[in-house]
């Protein structure tokens, strides 16, 4: 196993202990910080594994599968959490989620065409927005940040419908096939 996918792996085995520090009184009053540093270990894994694949040429089917999965099980479970925390509304979550399963399902479909749907800006603008947004709540350091963060929210929600309305776009061709 190359370096990229051990770095999947470990953003995949990240996530229980940062749903674990988000929702228990484990870590005490330093659980804030210790779902911080777990969520930004694990964020940079994403950027650093797509670079060393890409540069060293490791991409694999491995890597193509797991890395946005592990990228999905990261933000999900923590936005899952701050609806547990009344952080963030559950509508909110859910649309994210379904955007997940909607994009997951049609690079599927496109798959059995032999047709590989890559992730567009798009995409990665919504992942890096849901990031610093999830950063910003874990944070939580009151006063303009509170500002900051609901700005934050709603910029992830509306590149979460953007992206998933320009792959559809960009991809319909894939919808034609299905019989």
């Amino acid at each position: 196993m190359n370096t990229p996918n051990k770095l999947t792996l470990a953003r995949i085995v990240m996530v229980p202990f940062l749903v674990v520090f988000m929702l228990t009184d484990l870590g005490g009053a330093a659980n804030r910080y210790i779902s911080l540093i777990i969520f930004v270990a694990a964020s940079v894994t994403d950027w650093f594994d797509g670079y060393l694949a890409r540069k060293n040429n490791l991409v694999t089917n491995f890597g193509k599968f797991m890395d946005p999965l592990a990228d999905k099980l990261l933000v999900c479970s923590a936005m899952i959490c701050f609806v547990s925390m009344n952080k963030l509304p559950a509508w909110f979550v859910i649309i994210v989620i379904s955007r997940e399963f909607i994009i997951s399902g049609f690079r599927l479909i496109a798959a059995e065409s032999g047709v590989v749907i890559a992730a567009n800006y798009w995409g990665k603008f919504k992942t890096v927005s849901q990031m610093i947004m999830i950063i910003l709540l874990i944070v939580d350091l009151g006063g303009v940040f509170d500002l900051l963060s609901d700005v934050f929210i709603w910029i992830s929600l509306a590149l979460t419908v953007i992206s998933l309305l320009t792959y559809i776009m960009q991809n319909k061709a894939v919808l034609s096939d299905v019989k």
